[in-house]
């Protein structure tokens, strides 16, 4: 497949007037590539499609009258450098595609392959608290310290903390623009940028020279929420954007989580509003992970709870908005936790012993992981990737599977070993 004649002919469609992702999708069901519905598009109507207006549609796009801006967006990204992604690629998210309203290229910039990653979003205010920092950044290491690939919005705040948190550990982030990756928004955000570009990932579905408009971020957002199996809210007022990407969560079938904060706290109360309508109330990556474990893994019958993650020690105390006496003021409204009676307490799961994780069925991969693992004491996860010449995405889904399995125990610096029963 001829990608650059997939690229344009994506531009076309999406520089026919009137033609939307609901048609464009029906397309992509009849053709096997998006240069083949184009050059098709005068006998659209004889094919059985069923979308209004469709001689119209088709008679647009085979009189090209998409030629002049099409061109116009392909020459800019060319001279840009810029790298698409389009709908047939087999690197375009399959969430992407399942959405109501796909978009039909991705511009990227950065490691492609966490695409292919399980991600969870960490979304919030850009005024915000000193504890939505420390939260947003916190849970985001925890999460990319397992392997999962934090996914954001690279606005200023609770964003900017997910982020960096992101870039902490293994899982790395996403960052999804609503403007151009020429655009230099937000600058505030430029080192983050940076940053995301040599060890994460930007994606945007907007054209080279794209504004940030105030228009394209409720837009953007089902992207964040759909490169997610699940949306953190980690701070939002009641009348934060967060809401529109934890509604959108929601229409997408994803599960939505909310950080409770001090009761009175006007920035938390989109998160409170959250967890009454039935978003999960979570306090660190564990909870997260204890409620998403069946999407990481849903051909697993039975996968133990994760061990905690190690929490981040430093937040960017150049976000804070607020001053300390208003954070000792909020701290002092949280009430200290009540000594519970033997007789209350719940056993702690415990993970499978021995015996049990001798029933464990590997996949092919997952053997191929543990027949590394198993020939020495310990393996770097550098290391591992050269020996099975794998890409790190990878390497990490798989240790991610064989860690909340039980199989592998990850030590501090990105060490893992085999478990006992393993060897």
């Amino acid at each position: 497949m001829d990608m650059q004649k997939e690229f344009f002919a994506c531009l076309a469609l999406r520089h026919t007037p009137r033609l939307g992702p609901v048609f464009w999708k029906q397309l992509f069901a009849r053709y096997d590539s998006v240069f083949d519905a184009v050059q098709d598009a005068a006998f659209w109507p004889s094919r059985g499609f069923e979308a209004r207006g469709v001689k119209q549609l088709a008679k647009a796009c085979a009189t090209e009258v998409w030629r002049k801006k099409a061109e116009a967006e392909y020459k800019a990204a060319l001279h840009a450098g810029m790298t698409a992604i389009t709908w047939f690629d087999p690197r375009f998210p399959q969430s992407l595609r399942d959405i109501e309203d796909p978009p039909l290229l991705l511009y990227v910039a950065g490691d492609v392959s966490l695409l292919g990653n399980p991600g969870v979003a960490v979304v919030g205010a850009r005024e915000c608290t000193p504890l939505g920092l420390e939260s947003a950044g916190r849970i985001s290491t925890q999460l990319a310290n397992i392997g999962i690939t934090v996914v954001s919005g690279l606005a200023l705040g609770i964003d900017r903390q997910a982020h960096l948190g992101g870039l902490r550990g293994i899982g790395r982030s996403i960052a999804v623009l609503g403007c151009g990756l020429d655009i230099d928004y937000p600058r505030g955000n430029r080192d983050v940028r940076q940053a995301l570009e040599r060890n994460g990932l930007v994606v945007t579905e907007y054209g080279p020279g794209e504004g940030a408009r105030g228009s394209n971020f409720p837009y953007r957002n089902r992207i964040i929420s759909a490169l997610s199996l699940g949306v953190l809210v980690a701070e939002a007022a009641h009348n934060s954007g967060s809401l529109i990407t934890a509604r959108l969560a929601g229409e997408q079938g994803r599960d939505v989580f909310a950080l409770p904060g001090p009761l009175g706290q006007p920035t938390f109360t989109g998160c409170h509003r959250l967890i009454k309508q039935g978003a999960a109330l979570v306090e660190n990556a564990e909870d997260i992970v204890a409620i998403l474990r069946y999407d990481f893994a849903r051909e697993l019958e039975n996968i133990p709870d994760p061990e905690p993650a190690k929490e981040a020690d430093e937040i960017d105390a150049s976000e804070a908005k607020v001053k300390k006496a208003a954070k000792k003021s909020s701290e002092k409204k949280v009430e200290p936790e009540r000594d519970v009676p033997d007789s209350e307490k719940r056993p702690l799961r415990k993970r499978p012993s021995a015996v049990e994780r001798e029933d464990i069925v590997l996949n092919e991969e997952e053997q191929e992981v543990m027949a590394v693992l198993n020939q020495m004491d310990k393996v770097h996860i550098d290391a591992l990737g050269r020996d099975l010449e794998w890409e790190s995405a990878r390497v990490s889904k798989v240790l991610l599977m064989l860690e909340m399995r039980g199989a592998v125990q990850q030590l501090p610096g990105m060490w893992y070993l085999a478990r006992e029963c393993q060897q």
